[in-house]
Order: structure tokens, then C-alpha cells, then sequence
């Protein structure tokens, strides 16, 4: 074996496909280069394994200046691919290497020992939030001047269950511990309390073993060298045993690991980058990018910004409880000497003045009073009657201006009428940080402040300009029995939202950070077209990183497939009409549904454009007596529900499972086997065209990259159509049909997408009319028997 080949002793199987070998070798030359391998790869052709084989090879190559691998990916499923992978790698190494140091990054809810068992008061929807409230006050109770130590936190809590021991011989219950991923921790159930104080036991163990200066991972209370793969529960599991914070563990054991696996957050959000990850995103990373096709939309939403009115009115009763102190100066029974003197001595230090943090609160207030009053107009002119229907509002947008015309929003203009000039915009992010830091040393905490939040927000509001920003109100469903029963904040969350309509800057300026890597998906292509829209060809062209492209297609015996695209008229609203019109598109659409349903020996899966459309699909499906299959409806639902869904078209009988191509059942799940014998396509699943923020970004890709419509909608939409046809094929031993039903598919017309497919998928795709479909599945079903 030679220094070239060395990335065969890291790969899992004995056997790598040809694609594979060219993949990993791309990868390395390519990353040695500094730069970037751009990787479509058919679903089933081994890109997790060419990945991870790529990176450890460089980590482990002494002459490499890489020294970790991070995998980012959208998708749960695909996570736990990676997991898979780690696992067959460490199984096969050479007897005398080490095993790969792993680490999978979930956030506090997979792993907080309260939250996953519904204790302590925290549950899904507080974790967050207690979480940060109890790490405080034990930092409090235990810290300089604390009122104790975390040793005597941690004996406190233990001691607990000592106590209900020994007074069980008195016919009271025996110690109840907290359990988890199967271990008993040391606590029980219950928060414990110092001094009415509640804190966390877990996290008072891990303050007790953090050295003052020096490495946190001399507080893990386990030897996770050698273990390869740490996984969330494996995680949860040696930390518990050891009464130890789960969290804490993760991110004690985060530099030390070879291989990190986590999701977009952990590279592209700032939030998240700024306290947990930032540190290894640099030039000694190897990062690997699965399922590349969702970076962009994924890291838009990160890369966007709002400020919420809940915040607002936090921040401005912030502002005012630090202002008080100087207005009432002297006046001992409302304020002490003291607090005024705090105040002054902060604004000393700083650049902000008593006038400055006036100003800011006033803005603050009239901009909430501002938000109330366009929202409430909003809602009197689309939603007549409101008040008697709030449960009936549904999630909405407020554009703030024209999305298709840039220009100066009308809240920034609103400002200026209203005499709040660019010095209140810009210092309002100052003023946020000097008041969280005096509220902070005066209620001697570490709490998280609004006003840093809200006037961070407000900055970049004021900065970022009007072309590739688009400013709107968003209207989130919720419900607050707080407020008062005929206003809009009982029904809803309004937030001043800023929305980053091209976001490849942020994202090539993240990925210029690594030394290089791999961006991979089943459906990058076009190429060119991705590379643009992630910023790579600036990488390319500017900073002269290579960005080196691999296309791999099927390489499975096709005689083991067949693909359709049929002919059908396009299924737009124009043609088909609304789910309960008897329309000729509908019909036809409702036959090659009905034909792929009988015909198929297995599984269905139908993906259509949207949730309203496929319960049509369904019921469409259920009313035909030709279909005698049992036909499931995936809904938008929460993970539970479409997890339990799953289970059951997978066990038992055939049945056709029909879903929205925008839902979670057509990415990402893995239908191996004979869990899945057809994928059939309705339509082209672009997103609606009428929403004000698709407009702003459709017409931002416009100014910015020459075809909006193509760039921002006609793209992504086909690539959730392939996305969806890729779960029938995943092995060489598996057989199956792919249709796509609509003419954009089938005909080379001024609308079609079929120059958006691969070539050698596009080969594959044969138009057929409607009337022959059911000829062509059974002719190919029966040449399998």
C-alpha cells in the first residue's frame, strides 16, 4: 500500500465502488489543495463512507495540518448514517490503530436527565430556557462570595435520597432516583433547593471538577479515549452514572474529538458558533457538508434576524429599572446611593450617556406602539371580526415595503418622521450591552438581558442595506391567556423580521474558515447553478481554492428499475383548479396515481406539491375500488406522529403512503429493502409564488445572479422531486419504479425542467403519455416475476 491508497485502511468495507475511490481521492487531493470537492452522488452509492474515509485519512496523515472532521447535515436520518458509518469504521481498523474519537452534537433537550424524563419542572418547551435559569443561580449560590460550595450542592442533593431510605423501615417510600438512558443518576426527581434556591445537581458535579485554569476536560469524569463513537445516549449514559451534566460533558469532550457530527446550527449559526463551536471552525477542519442541497435555504433562515415584541417591551423595562437610579437620586426609599453610583460609574466606562439610554428606551417604546398599530390594521383589513375569532388567525406576513421594488422600509421611515436618527439605530446595540452589564453585577447574575438583543437586531437593521435584506412583520400562531382577550398579542407572536434574501456571502465567507472538504447530495445538480448560490465559485475564483466537481449516477443493474415521466398536463392551479374540482387535469392525475397504486407489487410512495393536495391524493386514492391497498395520509405533524406513521407503512401489508415533496418523508428516510417498491411525483413543487417574502428573495436572485424565478424557485423545487425518487433505488439488489406525472417533466417546452437533471438521469426519464403508463408498469413488473 502506498501513501496515495493509505485511505484504505480507514474505509469501512473491503470493497469501495469505482465511484467511491474516485470520490475519496478527489476529496483529499482536493482538500490538500485547500480546497473543495462538490459531490453529487446517486441515494445508495456510499457518500457518508467516501466522506468520513477522505477526512480521517487527513486527520490521521501526519504530514496533514487537519485535525478534526466536522459533518454538518439537516436531516436526523442522515445523522445517524454517519453514526452507522463511524461505527463500521472503527470495527475495521488495523488492529494496532486507535479508534476514531467521535462525537455526535444534539442539543440540551436530547440530553438534559430532567427533560428526557419529564422531571424537575422542565419539559421540551422550558428546557432552554430553565436550563440557563438553574446553570446561574448554582453559579451564584457556589461562586465568589457564594453562600456555599458545589461539593455541598451535589452531598445536598444526594443526601436526599439517603434520607428517604432510612425512613423507610417507618412506612415511608422507599429513595426514588432519577433515571435515564437506562442508568439511576444519584438525584432524585425532584430540583433540589438551597435556600429556596433551586440549581441543578448535575451541573454543581461539573463546577465541582472544572479546574480554575485549564482544560474542562480534566472535569469528565470518564475515559472516552478509545471509545470511538460517542453517541447522544451513550453521552447521557457515563455522565449520569457519574452524576455529571450531560451538556457539560459535550462540550468538555468537543476539541478533543476527531470527528464531530452536528447540524447547519453548529457552523452557520452565530448564536450557537459564538458559544459552543466557533473554535473549531477554522483552517484545521476538514468539513464535510451532507445534503448540501438544503445549505442555502437552511442557512438563510439562520443567517436572518428578528426582534420579537415580547423583547422589546423586556428590553424597554430594562432600560427603565437602569435610568431610575439617576432620576432618583437621592431619594432613599426608592433607590440606594448606591445603585445610582453603579449606573454612573458603568456609563464612565462606556461611550453611552444617561440621554442615550433615554432615547433608546424611547425608541424602543414607540416602536412596540408603532409594531401594535400596523399589526391591528393588518388584521381590520384581511381579517374583518378578528376579535371574536382569535383562535381562527392564521400565521401571516406584513411586508414593509414593495418585496419586488428595493427601497427604504417603512419602518426606518417611520423612524425619521418620528425624529429617531441613526445615532439612536446605531448606539442601540451599545446601550443594550451597558445595561445587560448593569443589571447584571446589580442583581449580582449572569441573566440573559433583551435590551443586547433587541438593540443588536436594531443595529443590523439600520446596516444592511435594501436589496438582498427584505424587511416585514411576521405573525406567528400562539396563544397567551395573559393578555387580554381582544388583543391581537393573545393570538399571536409579532416579530419586526429582517430576512437575508442571498445568503452565499454568509455562506462562503463560513466555508472559506476550513481548510476544505466536501459538500455532497443526491441532488446538487446543476452544479454551476449551487455553486453560485453557496458562494463556492468565489472561493474558486478569488482566493484560488479549487472547487472540483464529481457527478455520480446510479451505478445498480437498471435493468432492476424503470422510470416514467408522463406526459400529463402541468399540475398548476390554473389547470387543476381547487382539490374539489372535477377538473380533465385531475382526472388524469387521479389514473396515473391509480395505475402506480394497482400495478406497484409493494409500497407507494406519492409526493405531491403541497399538504392540501395531498389529502386530495388520498382521497382520491381511497375512493377508487380499483386501489384495494390501505392508503396512509402523512399530515404536518410532529416528529412523533410521523415516526409512528413510518412504523406502520412499513410493517404488514403493501399499502401507498402519500405525503407532501415539502414534508420530512421525502428526505433523508431510508426505504431499503423492499420498503419501498415506487415513487411517484405529482407536479413541480414550487413554493408560493403570492408570499411577499418569496417575492423579495425571487427578485433579489434576479439583480443578483440573472434568472430569479430559475434560481429561487424552479431549482429547489426539482430537486425535491428528485429527492423523493431517490428513495426507491438504494442497493443493487433492489427493484423499483420512479414516475414523474407532468408535461415539465416530459417535454423539452419553454417551462421544462428536465435540463435540471443529470444527463444520465434525464436518459433514463422517457416521456410516456398517460393512456400508456399503466402498459408500461405492467410490462415491467411482469418481467420481474
Amino acid at each position: 500500500m502506498t501513501a496515495s491508497d493509505s485511505w484504505r485502511e480507514v474505509f469501512g468495507h473491503a470493497d469501495p465502488y469505482d465511484e467511491q475511490v474516485d470520490g475519496i481521492e478527489t476529496a483529499i487531493d482536493t482538500a490538500e489543495d485547500g480546497g473543495f470537492a462538490v459531490v453529487e452522488g446517486a441515494c445508495g452509492t456510499g457518500k457518508t463512507m467516501l466522506a468520513l474515509t477522505a477526512g480521517i485519512d487527513l486527520v490521521r496523515d501526519p504530514q496533514s495540518d487537519y485535525e478534526r472532521v466536522v459533518v454538518l447535515t439537516s436531516v436526523k436520518q442522515q445523522l445517524r448514517q454517519f453514526e452507522e458509518d463511524l461505527r463500521t469504521v472503527n470495527s475495521n481498523l488495523p488492529t494496532d490503530w486507535d479508534p476514531v474519537t467521535s462525537l455526535t452534537l444534539v442539543g440540551k433537550a436530547d440530553v438534559c436527565p430532567y427533560n428526557r424524563e419529564n422531571a424537575g419542572g422542565i419539559d421540551d418547551g422550558n428546557v432552554y430556557e430553565r436550563c440557563e435559569s438553574l446553570r446561574e443561580d448554582t453559579r451564584a449560590i457556589t461562586g465568589e462570595g457564594g453562600a456555599t460550595t458545589a461539593q455541598n450542592l451535589v452531598s445536598r442533593a444526594r443526601s436526599q435520597q439517603t434520607g428517604l431510605a432510612d425512613s423507610g423501615a417507618q412506612g415511608r417510600a422507599a429513595a426514588q432516583f432519577l433515571e435515564t438512558a437506562d442508568e439511576p443518576t444519584p438525584y432524585p426527581p425532584e430540583m433540589p433547593e438551597y435556600d429556596d434556591v433551586e440549581y441543578c445537581p448535575f451541573y454543581a458535579q461539573f463546577l465541582e471538577e472544572l479546574p480554575e485554569d485549564g482544560d474542562p476536560v480534566e472535569a469528565v469524569l470518564f475515559d472516552f479515549d478509545g471509545m470511538g463513537l460517542i453517541d447522544p445516549e451513550e453521552l447521557v449514559s457515563l455522565s449520569v452514572q457519574h452524576g455529571t451534566c450531560p451538556h457539560s460533558m459535550m462540550g468538555a469532550i468537543l476539541p478533543h474529538a476527531e470527528v464531530v457530527v452536528g447540524n447547519y446550527y453548529h457552523a452557520f449559526d452565530p448564536v450557537t458558533t459564538g458559544g459552543f463551536t466557533g473554535a473549531l471552525l477554522d483552517s484545521s477542519t476538514f468539513v464535510v457538508c451532507d445534503e448540501a442541497h438544503m445549505l442555502e435555504p437552511r442557512v438563510r433562515d439562520l443567517v436572518s434576524d428578528a426582534v420579537g415584541d415580547a423583547t422589546l417591551r423586556d428590553a424597554e423595562s430594562e432600560l427603565t429599572r437602569v435610568i431610575q437610579p439617576l432620576k432618583f437620586d437621592g431619594d432613599k426609599e426608592t433607590h440606594t446611593a448606591a445603585d445610582a453610583d453603579l449606573v454612573r460609574g458603568e456609563l464612565e466606562d462606556s461611550d453611552v450617556s444617561l440621554s442615550d439610554l433615554e432615547a433608546t428606551r424611547d425608541f424602543f417604546r414607540d416602536l412596540r406602539e408603532e409594531l401594535d398599530r400596523r399589526v391591528t390594521a393588518h388584521l381590520e383589513r384581511e381579517h374583518r371580526g378578528w376579535k371574536s375569532n382569535l383562535h381562527d388567525l392564521p400565521d401571516d406576513e406584513i411586508p414593509l415595503r414593495d418585496p419586488t421594488e428595493p427601497q427604504q422600509d417603512e419602518i426606518s421611515v417611520w423612524a425619521e418622521s418620528e425624529g429617531y436618527h441613526d445615532g439612536v439605530w446605531v448606539k442601540a446595540e451599545a446601550v443594550g450591552a451597558v445595561v445587560a452589564r448593569i443589571l447584571n453585577e446589580a442583581e449580582d447574575d449572569e441573566k440573559e438581558r433583551a435590551a443586547p438583543a433587541a438593540g443588536r437586531v436594531l443595529g443590523e437593521w439600520y446596516r444592511n442595506d435594501h436589496e438582498r435584506y427584505f424587511r416585514e412583520i411576521e405573525l406567528e400562531r400562539t396563544w397567551n391567556e395573559k393578555e387580554p382577550d381582544t388583543s391581537w398579542r393573545r393570538a399571536y407572536n409579532a416579530r419586526l423580521a429582517m430576512q437575508n434574501c442571498v445568503p452565499s456571502d454568509a455562506i462562503g465567507e463560513q466555508l472559506a474558515e476550513f481548510g476544505g472538504g466536501v459538500l455532497m447530495s443526491a441532488t446538487l445538480e446543476p452544479l454551476d447553478v449551487f455553486e453560485e448560490v453557496t458562494g463556492l465559485n468565489h472561493l474558486d475564483a478569488e482566493q484560488g481554492r479549487p472547487v472540483v466537481e464529481r457527478t455520480y449516477g446510479l451505478n445498480f443493474p437498471e435493468e432492476r428499475r424503470e422510470s416514467f415521466a408522463v406526459d400529463a398536463p402541468k399540475f398548476t392551479y390554473d389547470n387543476r383548479g381547487a382539490p374539489g374540482d372535477e377538473t380533465q387535469t385531475r382526472r388524469m392525475y387521479a389514473d396515473a396515481l391509480r395505475d402506480v397504486a394497482r400495478e406497484t407489487p409493494g409500497n407507494v410512495l406519492v409526493g405531491m406539491p403541497n399538504y392540501a393536495e395531498a389529502t386530495w391524493a388520498a382521497e382520491t386514492l381511497r375512493e377508487n375500488p380499483r386501489v384495494e391497498k390501505p392508503v396512509l395520509l402523512d399530515e404536518s405533524s410532529a416528529d412523533d406522529v410521523t415516526e409512528d406513521l413510518k412504523a406502520e407503512f412499513f410493517g404488514g401489508e403493501s399499502k401507498v403512503l402519500v405525503t407532501s415533496l415539502r414534508g420530512t418523508l421525502t428526505e433523508g428516510v431510508d426505504y431499503e429493502g423492499d420498503r419501498l417498491s415506487a415513487a411517484v411525483v405529482c407536479g413541480v413543487p414550487i413554493i408560493n409564488t403570492a408570499s411577499p417574502r418569496t417575492k423579495a428573495v425571487r427578485t433579489a436572485y434576479e439583480r443578483e445572479f440573472g434568472d430569479g424565478f430559475v434560481y429561487a424557485l424552479t431549482v429547489p423545487a426539482v430537486r425535491k422531486a428528485r429527492q423523493a425518487l431517490g428513495r426507491v433505488i438504494r442497493g443493487p439488489e433492489e427493484v423499483g419504479v420512479r414516475v414523474l406525472v407532468d408535461s415539465r417533466y416530459a417535454r423539452d417546452s419553454w417551462d421544462s425542467v428536465r435540463k435540471y437533471f443529470p444527463d444520465t438521469e434525464r436518459e433514463e426519464f422517457q416521456p410516456v403519455s398517460p393512456d400508456m403508463l399503466s402498459l408500461g408498469l405492467e410490462r415491467f413488473w411482469r418481467g420481474r416475476e
